[in-house]
C-alpha cells in the first residue's frame, strides 16, 4: 500500500535527535507502526502484538535489559528500540526507564490505549524521559489531492487505509470490522466493563451525540444505567483514544449563565458513523454538523503538531449564543465559528462579535467554511473568513 508521509515525522525526528525517547499514542489504524518504520527507522523492533512475544517478556521482565546489553556492541551509538503496543505489558516500563536512565538506548514506544499505562504507578508514564506524541487520522494536508473530497471524508473519515481505498464498499466493510474488533478486543477481552450489551448501546448513542453537549442524566435514562456509569464509559473512550473531551469556557465578566457540560468528539468521522449505526446516505442537513466535527478534529490535530500547550474549548450561553470552538493559546482566546456555506456574512459573525467584546484577551476571530477565497468581515478587520484547507494557518499567528 502507498505510504502517506505524516506531518508528525519532523517533530518526532527532532525529539530523537536531541536524545529523547518517544511515546507515540494513537487509535488503531492511524498508522503508528507504518509511520515508525517509514520515517523513524528504529534499529531494533519488539512487537507486543504477538502473544508469543508478550509471554516471553511477561515471564521474564528483566529480559529486555539483558537483550539490550547483549546487542550494544553491534552499534556505534545508542540504538533506537521500537516497542509496538507497549500498553499490553505496562510493567515493561520499569526496564525501559532503567535503560534510558543509563543511556543505553532510546525508545519509540507505541500504544493504542492510554488506559493501562495510566492505571499503573507514576513511573509507568516515564515523566521527563519521553516526549509524548499523538498520531491522529490524516489531516487535510496529508490526504493525497486525488482523495481530498470533503463529503467523502465526512462520511468515511480519514484513517489512512480508508482514505487510500477507492472502493466505497470496501471502505464500509473495513469500518464495520474496525468497530467490531474494537468492541471485542478493547472491551470484551480486557473486561473493562461488566455489561458489553450496555456498552454497545452506549457506544451507538454516544456516537450520535458526538460534538454535542452531554446530558449524562438523559443518557443514563435512555440506556438504563447510572449516570456515573455513563461518565465512566466516556472515560474509557477517551483512554482508548476513541474520543476527545472538549471542555467549556465557564469564566465570564458578565451575568451570562454559561453552559458547563463537556462535549466529546469521536476521533474519526467514519468510525463515528458506523458506531452510530448510520448508513452512507446521510441527509444534507447533517453535513453542517459533521463539518463542524471535522473542523474540531483538524484543530486538535494541528494543536498537537504546533502548540501542545494550547487547549480547544467551546463557549455557550444558556440563552442561546454559542461559539463552536475557542482556541486558548498563549494566554489568548481565538473564537472560531464553523459554517457549511461558502460565503458567510456579518450576520453569521454576531456571536463572534459578542465574544470579542466580552473577552479582552480575544483580539481576532475566524469563520471556517468552504469559501474559495479568504476575506475579512467588519470594520475592525479582526474577523477572518477562511477555507477549511487553511485552518492550520491559525496556529502561525
Amino acid at each position: 500500500m502507498t505510504y502517506i508521509k505524516r506531518l508528525l515525522g519532523a517533530h518526532a525526528r527532532k525529539a530523537l535527535a536531541r536524545g529523547k525517547s518517544i511515546l507515540l499514542l494513537g487509535a488503531r489504524q492511524t498508522g503508528k507502526t507504518t509511520f515508525v518504520h517509514a520515517e523513524l527507522q528504529p534499529d531494533i523492533e519488539i512487537s507486543f502484538v504477538s502473544r508469543t512475544t508478550r509471554l516471553r517478556y511477561e515471564k521474564n521482565p528483566e529480559l529486555l535489559e539483558q537483550e539490550i546489553q547483549s546487542a550494544l556492541p553491534k552499534f556505534k551509538r545508542q540504538p533506537i528500540i521500537f516497542i509496538d503496543e507497549v500498553q499490553k505489558i505496562p510493567g515493561i516500563m520499569d526496564s525501559v526507564q532503567y535503560i534510558i536512565d543509563n543511556k543505553l538506548a532510546q525508545f519509540i514506544l507505541s500504544g493504542s490505549s492510554a488506559r493501562k499505562l495510566k492505571s499503573g504507578t507514576e513511573v509507568n508514564l516515564l515523566p521527563g524521559r519521553v516526549v509524548v506524541f499523538n498520531l491522529a487520522p490524516l489531516t487535510y494536508q496529508e490526504v493525497p489531492p486525488e482523495n481530498l473530497n470533503i463529503e467523502n471524508i465526512l462520511i468515511f473519515g480519514s484513517l489512512p487505509g480508508i482514505i487510500l481505498d477507492q472502493d466505497l464498499e470496501n471502505k464500509e466493510l473495513d469500518l464495520d470490522s474496525y468497530v467490531t474488533t474494537y468492541l471485542e478486543d478493547e472491551i470484551r477481552t480486557e473486561s473493562v466493563v461488566r455489561n458489553i450489551g450496555h456498552f454497545a448501546q452506549f457506544l451507538q448513542v454516544a456516537a450520535g451525540e458526538s460534538g454535542k453537549n452531554c446530558n449524562m442524566t438523559k443518557l443514563s435514562q435512555d440506556i438504563g444505567v447510572a449516570a456515573t456509569t455513563i461518565s465512566s464509559y466516556f472515560q474509557i473512550l477517551v483512554d482508548c483514544l476513541i474520543a476527545h473531551r472538549i471542555e467549556p469556557i465557564t469564566e465570564t465578566s458578565t451575568k451570562r449563565r454559561l453552559i458547563s457540560s463537556v462535549r466529546y468528539l469521536f476521533f474519526d468521522l467514519g468510525v463515528r458513523r458506523v458506531c452510530a449505526n448510520e448508513g452512507t446516505k446521510l441527509p444534507a442537513r447533517l453535513l453542517g454538523d459533521l463539518f463542524e466535527q471535522f473542523v474540531g478534529l483538524q484543530l486538535l490535530a494541528y494543536r498537537d503538531l504546533n502548540n501542545r500547550l494550547a487547549k480547544l474549548r467551546y463557549w455557550r450561553d444558556s440563552a442561546g449564543p454559542e461559539i463552536d470552538y475557542v482556541l486558548e493559546m498563549d494566554r489568548k482566546y481565538i473564537p472560531i465559528e464553523v459554517k457549511w456555506g461558502t460565503a458567510p456574512t456579518l450576520q453569521d459573525a454576531k456571536h463572534l462579535i459578542k465574544f470579542l467584546q466580552e473577552y479582552p484577551n480575544a483580539t481576532e476571530a475566524y469563520i471556517i467554511c468552504r469559501t474559495p477565497t479568504e476575506y475579512v468581515l467588519g470594520a475592525s478587520n479582526n474577523i477572518k473568513v477562511i477555507s477549511w484547507q487553511q485552518l492550520h494557518t491559525i496556529f502561525s499567528h
